[in-house]
């Protein structure tokens, strides 16, 4: 792995730390208190349409080497965001789309057989750790999900189960990690309860939803 790749995870992790404090400082600030309007509301529209999936950790990938069926295998991403393929060791694939892997591969594969030509698909998303989306406190199922392309709040708190009998919803707090994280006041009460349509709001990569206790 290169030193230019090892920087750039370093500054992803750190990034990814600096918004999981500033989460814990936020349920640390809420625990005890269920009143909403702390922060300013998230705003309804947050669309990133240049996102590009990039591979993460875990995920399932289909190698298809065109006329070499020996050479494709179904793999899985290591935890240290490698994989190995059949004649290909120790390829950096977390961090990359599947295209720039397929192109790496065939960089690879060019020093044995002719003119390779390699598809990469992702059949198994679990994504970039900084590009996923946290629920964390009063979910019904606390977790990380991965980003999809106009996702709302509403389908990660379907992913994640609703709200606990114990949730202050109203009192949520979303942490965006691409605005440095800043913090948004949700109605999570409003929207999963009351079925007001208003409360629901665009999420983005890396988003972080806090879900306080109500102590009431």
């Amino acid at each position: 792995m290169s030193h230019d790749h090892h920087r750039r995870a370093r500054l992803k992790v750190r990034g990814l730390g600096a918004a999981l404090m500033g989460a814990a400082l936020v349920a640390g600030a809420l625990s005890g208190c269920s009143s909403t309007g702390a922060y300013p509301p998230a705003p309804r529209s947050a669309q990133t349409p240049d996102h590009r999936y990039k591979i993460g950790p875990l995920d399932t990938l289909n190698v298809v080497v065109w006329r070499n069926p020996e050479l494709s295998a179904a793999i899985t991403v290591r935890p240290d965001g490698l994989i190995s393929t059949p004649l290909v060791e120790d390829v950096v694939a977390a961090g990359k789309s599947p295209a720039e892997l397929a192109r790496e591969i065939e960089a690879r594969l060019s020093r044995v057989i002719r003119d390779p030509v390699v598809t990469v698909v992702v059949s198994n998303f679990q994504g970039e750790y900084a590009e996923q989306i946290r629920i964390v406190g009063e979910a019904a199922k606390p977790q990380a999900v991965a980003f999809r392309q106009n996702m709302t709040l509403l389908d990660v708190m379907i992913q994640s189960g609703g709200l606990t009998d114990f949730a202050d919803g109203n009192a949520a707090v979303l942490v965006r990690g691409s605005e440095a994280g800043r913090q948004y006041s949700v109605r999570l009460r409003d929207l999963l309860k009351r079925g007001d349509i208003s409360a629901n709001v665009d999420v983005k990569p890396g988003d972080i939803i806090i879900v306080p206790q109500s102590w009431f």
